[in-house]
């Protein structure tokens, strides 16, 4: 049976794969899955880098505000089950799904690259895991499965406390197994480290002007604990903390920021390259991509 063809644009931070994905959606009439652990979640737009209602105008967008950060967490699992539903109701109406995002691991479950293992929660282990500080959960992931622990965010306690969790129940968290749903073309974007540097930092101040603290203050103010912000990484985190007094002043916020955002697409680029499978292009190289995917799709 003929394989589903799906595009993939992956790279780092501030790389520019949304301003692709939608120039890419217009040439060739796809639809755009996000593929993002943050943009999954209402009211959190600004931190998380979500495309605006005017962006999501110009091509039609799936995976965007669908759950409560307040009440829910939504997991690889959900994100793979509301994929794998999007993908068939695109190839029914015979378009190109293009699938975009910063978390690479739900963009590799989603295509079947790594298995998500059916380990139900086990609150018991969960419990005795929070009386440990986050630093204690990463050194005990690392000493586990230190393969897990290098693509982990080392910050986040959620997704530390789930990875032990499964190795508890299975050993290990799974290596990644082969797809054979889908035929993927991925596209890899590739940005020099100083001009990444400047986009992070221009991005930053944007987002502050556009609101960014505000969004944070109204999602807490929402019901979403200072705890879960800081899980959320990054933004969140750290304008969490300038609201909490623990960050003292915008200038110290935005450079600490910066200097974590620079770390977080260092661990990214690491994750890519092991993927041989990523057709790398310069970050602003359109007009290439788009006549290599149009080659690609005509096969």
């Amino acid at each position: 049976m003929k394989k589903q063809k799906v595009v993939v644009i992956v790279g780092q931070t501030s790389s520019g794969k949304t301003a692709l994905s939608l120039a890419l959606a217009q040439a060739v009439g796809g639809e755009i899955i996000s593929a993002d652990s943050r943009q999954v979640y209402r009211g959190m737009d600004i931190g998380s880098g979500k495309a605006t209602k005017e962006e999501q105008s110009l091509a039609s967008h799936h995976l965007l505000d669908v759950a409560n950060p307040a009440s829910q967490v939504y997991t690889v699992a959900d994100f793979v089950r509301e994929g794998s539903e999007v993908l068939d109701t695109i190839e029914n109406r015979a378009v190109t799904p293009i699938v975009v995002g910063g978390t690479f691991l739900y963009i590799d479950a989603l295509l079947g690259k790594v298995s998500i293992p059916d380990v139900p929660p086990d609150a018991e282990l969960r419990a005795s895991l929070e009386k440990n500080t986050t630093e204690e959960l990463y050194t005990m992931l690392a000493a586990q499965d230190a393969r897990r622990a290098a693509d982990i965010d080392k910050h986040n306690r959620v997704r530390l406390i789930r990875a032990l969790e499964i190795i508890a129940a299975l050993g290990a968290v799974p290596c990644a197994v082969p797809s054979e749903t889908y035929e993927v073309f991925t596209v890899g974007l590739v940005i020099a480290k100083e001009e990444l540097r400047e986009r992070i930092h221009a991005r930053i101040v944007a987002r502050l002007d556009e609101g960014m603290i505000e969004e944070v203050a109204r999602l807490h103010e929402g019901g979403v604990s200072w705890e879960r912000l800081n899980a959320f990484g990054l933004e969140y985190r750290y304008c969490a903390g300038y609201l909490q007094g623990s960050i003292p002043d915008k200038e110290t916020l935005i450079a600490d920021l910066e200097r974590d955002t620079m770390n977080f697409a260092k661990r990214q680029m690491t994750w890519l390259k092991r993927d041989n499978s990523v057709q790398w292009y310069p970050w602003n190289a359109h007009e290439q991509i788009i006549a290599d995917v149009r080659a690609w799709l005509a096969k």
